[in-house]
């Protein structure tokens, strides 16, 4: 039997479900499901990768164990998936992977010791240990070269990483290296050979650009002391796997390569099976996928994935990556509360050219609901079946015009028989296949709609209502119905992998046995409807959605969500008071504030200092008195003591959270954890400079003891420290090259 496998990615287990996870695994469910009905065995792979320092971090802030964290957001995975059809129960995954597997942990460490055993194409070890000092993205979780870099702003400064646009951390540690660069040629003959490893053709070239462009070797470890939660390095225990060797390996192991216990725990030898197999990933992790792991496999002397194809980004309105701190993601809860979860994935598969990046709001998807399955698909079955019911009783008509009322169909403007649309039929299946096998998915479902368009003309042309006045037309009418319940059945067959559960029920309202993923779309026949059965109830679809009501209640249940975060964030540990401006450009430091309600320890406040600092909301008052009282005296230069250094507090703090804050230009507001019991919000001036979501995971520098302060109504228990850049006074936040953790004091 032919076998097809197919992977999204194993999503970091340190963030809830959101878009990209739902869109990828529906992707994954809708080719198992094709490919199921064309008679191949299948096996759909998801999962979790949950090792790492971000594992670590977020665990620790949950007050959690790394294993109690990833369990929790596994069980929010699943839950979700469960939500959307998705999970083994209704026909989905086969496999949930979770990279913390015993059986995982024997596969990476079976394939680190394959590939250190063997040579690379040029004859030198795959595997060697050194030292690596190098630009490393923590966001990423990856060390930059060159070329994935933008220059510092100033000399000597920090460059960017060009993903994230932040700057980027330099790390010296030993580390083991896979040696990378001796794969360039390897990898373009194989690309050469196999032109369609790659898709779509835009990534390919892209692929092809960067090996051409020269690689360098991979560090593919961490020392113990740094990163603990992860794969243990096989024969020095000083030393663990770095999570992309770690994670990549995940798509053999879970069908038992490498590990005797998990062929045993299977039954059979799955990895002969069904590898290799087709990666479905976002275009963000092309290179991971399309150039290290394929250079892995080579090294561990492995067979290659058949093809890694990459889809674009959901991005909103404006052609910003969706968000949950900019608040412009689709939230999923709302998505499970207002819309039926087969509209939800005919949305995704038919707004998005694969591949291609897609803007999405909740009134698209409510507008294509309506104007798509309400008015469209859902439409047409009702309208035919309901006839069907009311003409004839519920008994399915019989196809036919007899020669002697040939004249009277022609007159109603009915074809004599029903081979042109049955031709018709026929070439929109086979648009509809090729375009699914071209992961053009809007494309088959645009041809699919033009089956339903044609089966809705025919029905407005014919207008069985006045074919049923008259019983010479008795013919003409059973033709007319027949033909277009005929059309619904082929479309229950080809719409089966998009939304089973909908096709079901028009399956069941045909009064058909078995299931659509029973038939094989391409062996769809003319005539296969039987005449003299019965139809099924007549149930609605997918009822018509008051778009305005239900936008009201999206929007009032995003606010109060968003009020009931605000209010958790802002929630200090000990209660405070601090009689300030509520203006943000009183004079106030933006990024300042304290512990709450805290001064320093002799129980004075510090100073306000004589210039604007980089991250100040607004300038502090001149020396020639601007915006400050006449009699005001003019600052003076001078030094401070060490007893008055002593009395400002400055800690370590991660960024948690960051978004804008209403109705300013200039503020964001974090939460900052500091180590302690619960975190800081703190307000920083920096708006127009730094994206919010681009800060999150980062370390920065605190004082920690200023006093509290309100900016546009909100606390801020704190001050960020920055430098200030240029004659416009860039604001640069102050980072760490090292390792620290949260709440360590700067002496």
């Amino acid at each position: 039997m032919k076998t097809f496998y197919v992977t999204t990615p194993i999503y970091y287990a340190n963030s809830l479900p959101h878009m990209g996870h739902l869109y990828t695994t529906v992707v994954g469910d809708f080719l198992r499901r094709y490919k199921r009905q064309r008679g191949f065995e299948t096996y759909f792979l998801t999962g979790t990768d949950e090792h790492g320092t971000n594992i670590e971090r977020a665990s620790a802030r949950a007050g959690r164990t790394p294993k109690e964290h990833v369990d929790y957001i596994v069980g929010e995975l699943k839950k979700m998936f469960a939500a959307f059809g998705l999970d083994t129960e209704h026909g989905g995954y086969d496999v949930f992977m979770r990279t913390t597997e015993a059986f995982h942990y024997e596969g990476a460490q079976e394939f680190w010791r394959r590939a250190a055993a063997r040579q690379t194409p040029k004859g030198r070890e795959n595997i060697y240990k050194g030292f690596y000092e190098g630009w490393f993205c923590a966001p990423c979780g990856t060390f930059k070269t060159e070329s994935e870099l933008q220059p510092a702003a100033e000399e000597g400064g920090q460059p960017l990483c060009l993903i994230h646009e932040r700057p980027v951390d330099l790390v010296s540690e030993e580390s083991y290296f896979f040696r990378l660069s001796d794969y360039d040629e390897a990898l373009l003959e194989y690309y050469e050979s196999h032109p369609d490893f790659v898709f779509p053709d835009a990534r390919r070239n892209e692929v092809i650009s960067l090996v051409r462009g020269g690689l360098e070797d991979v560090s593919i470890s961490r020392q113990k002391s740094s990163v603990s939660w992860a794969i243990p390095v096989p024969g020095d225990p000083n030393h663990t796997v770095y999570i992309w060797f770690d994670a990549l390996i995940n798509y053999i192991t879970a069908l038992g390569w490498g590990s005797e216990a998990r062929r045993a725990e299977l039954g059979e030898d799955l990895f002969a099976k069904f590898w290799p197999g087709v990666h479905l990933i976002g275009k963000d992790i092309l290179r991971q996928h399309a150039v290290l792991w394929p250079a892995m496999l080579l090294a561990a002397d492995v067979e290659l994935p058949r093809a890694v194809v990459a889809h674009g980004l959901w991005l909103d309105q404006t052609g910003r990556k969706g968000s949950k701190t900019l608040g412009n993601a689709l939230e999923l809860p709302v998505l499970i509360r207002h819309f039926k979860t087969d509209a939800v994935r005919y949305f995704l598969l038919r707004e998005m050219s694969f591949g291609q990046d897609c803007k999405v709001d909740y009134e698209v998807i409510l507008e294509r609901s309506n104007s798509d399955l309400a008015s469209g698909l859902g439409n047409l079955v009702s309208r035919t079946l309901t006839m069907i019911h009311k003409y004839f009783d519920g008994v399915v008509p019989a196809p036919d015009i007899s020669e002697a009322r040939l004249l009277l169909a022609k007159r109603a403007g009915v074809d004599s028989d029903a081979m042109e649309l049955a031709s018709s039929l026929e070439l929109v299946r086979d648009q509809f296949v090729q375009n699914v096998e071209d992961y053009a998915f809007h494309r088959a479902l645009e041809a699919a709609w033009g089956m339903i368009a044609r089966a809705d003309k025919l029905i407005s042309d014919a207008k069985p209502w006045e074919l049923a006045r008259s019983e010479e037309q008795r013919e003409t009418l059973s033709a007319v119905l027949y033909r277009a319940a005929e059309t619904i059945r082929w479309l229950a067959v080809l719409l089966y992998p998009v939304m089973p559960e909908s096709s079901r029920a028009i399956w069941t309202q045909l009064g058909l046995t078995g299931d659509p993923q029973e038939f094989d779309p391409t062996e769809l026949k003319w005539g296969g409807l039987r005449a003299g059965g019965r139809v099924g109830a007549v149930a609605p679809l997918f009822p018509r959605t008051d778009k305005a009501k239900t936008m009201a209640e999206i929007e009032k249940e995003i606010a109060q969500r968003k009020e009931s975060d605000a209010a958790s964030a802002a929630s200090p540990s000990t209660a405070s008071t601090a009689s300030s401006s509520s203006n943000e450009s009183a004079g106030a430091h933006a990024t300042q504030a304290a512990v709450p309600g805290s001064q320093t320890a002799s129980g004075t406040s510090p100073a306000q200092p004589p210039m604007q600092g980089a991250t100040e909301a607004q300038p502090a008052p001149n020396a020639q008195g601007q915006g400050a009282s006449a009699s005001a005296p003019e600052p003076v230069a001078s030094y401070i003591t060490i007893d008055d250094f002593v009395k400002v507090e400055m800690r370590v703090g991660e960024i948690l959270t960051a978004e804008r804050v209403p109705k300013s230009d200039k503020l964001l507001r974090f939460t900052i954890d500091l180590g302690e019991a619960q975190p800081r919000q703190i307000l920083a001036g920096i708006a127009e400079y730094y994206e919010p979501e681009k800060l999150i995971g980062r370390k920065v520098a605190v004082v920690s003891n200023l006093k509290p302060r309100k900016l546009r109504g909100f606390e801020s228990q704190g001050m960020v420290l920055a430098a200030s850049v240029g004659e416009e006074g860039r604001p640069v936040l102050a980072t760490f090259a090292e390792e620290v953790p949260n709440g360590a004091r700067l002496k």
